[in-house]
């Protein structure tokens, strides 16, 4: 298994990869994870708008909501043992960045304000953010966005727009402090599990399989495997269907990694011209 990129660079200062564990098939839609998240990191209201889409009223992750749970209404059966009878099932899940091993929004900002902590997650850093958003598009769960505030001329601290990133950070002040991120803390039926990664692995294995002896429909891990595309989420799912219904992409794959075969490409391509136009040249005197 792979470290995170520029977890090493940490040396002693490294401490044990921490992340989360999410157990859908226990979550209640509750939402104190969001209100939680909100009300430790400072975050502006947003979601007061219905959008009609069951009790879902923030729609997707953005620069104001860093913990979105999302609700499906489905026609189908929760165990695959049942009488053949479609009942309405309901999935909730508490979406988060998912904290990827390899992570693109490391690899294309140009500040260095986002950045790998000691602890193995990514956090953005917003006084060296200077919101070219160039990490936006780089995130294949597109949880990456640029905060838009109407400006407040009453407010001297919100008088012009922001423009810069904002997303979860996994509470890392809170980590550096011994405590666990405010979600988890705040969760009632402890669907989001915090801790070492291997150890909720370890947990997440050991649950899916009690699911599945028990015959839950659809049950599966969502970036669990350090193998994967993005050598696995540091935020992790155990999910009751597939990804796509909980809009999340099926096989997510770090939106850098074709970028050396690409220069390479285009440098042979240049070089190739370049020999082309001075042999035409050469040609041409003689």
């Amino acid at each position: 298994m792979s470290a995170p990129d520029g977890l090493v660079t940490y040396g002693d200062e490294q401490q044990e990869r921490v992340g989360f564990f999410t157990d859908t098939s226990v979550c209640i839609g509750c939402k104190a994870c969001e209100v939680a998240c909100k009300e430790w990191n400072l975050i502006p209201e947003d979601g007061l708008s219905w959008t009609g889409n069951s009790y879902d009223n923030t729609g997707e992750l953005s620069a104001n909501t860093w913990r979105h749970v999302a609700f499906v209404e489905q026609e189908k059966p929760l165990l695959t043992n049942g009488n053949g009878e479609t009942g309405l099932r309901w999935l909730m899940e508490s979406d988060v960045c998912k904290h990827c091993t390899h992570a693109a929004c490391l690899d294309v900002c140009p500040t260095g304000s986002l950045f790998r902590t000691e602890f193995g997650t990514v956090v953005v850093q917003q006084d060296i953010c200077n919101g070219c958003g160039y990490c936006v598009p780089a995130c294949p769960f597109g949880v990456l966005d640029k905060r838009h505030l109407a400006p407040a001329p009453d407010l001297p601290a919100f008088a012009k727009e922001d423009g810069r990133v904002w997303k979860c950070t996994l509470c890392y002040d809170r980590l550096k402090g011994g405590h666990e991120p405010a979600c988890a803390k705040a969760c009632p039926t402890k669907s989001i599990q915090f801790g070492p990664l291997d150890e909720l692995r370890e947990r997440a294995d050991a649950r899916l399989a009690k699911l599945d002896a028990e015959g839950w429909n659809g049950a599966q891990l969502y970036g669990r495997d350090p193998d994967d595309g993005v050598g696995g989420f540091g935020a992790f799912f155990l999910l009751l269907d597939e990804p796509e219904v909980y809009g999340l992409p099926p096989d997510p794959v770090v939106t850098t990694r074709d970028l050396p075969e690409m220069w390479t490409n285009m440098l042979a391509a240049a070089g190739a011209l370049v020999v082309g136009v001075a042999a035409a040249f050469v040609g041409s005197r003689s």
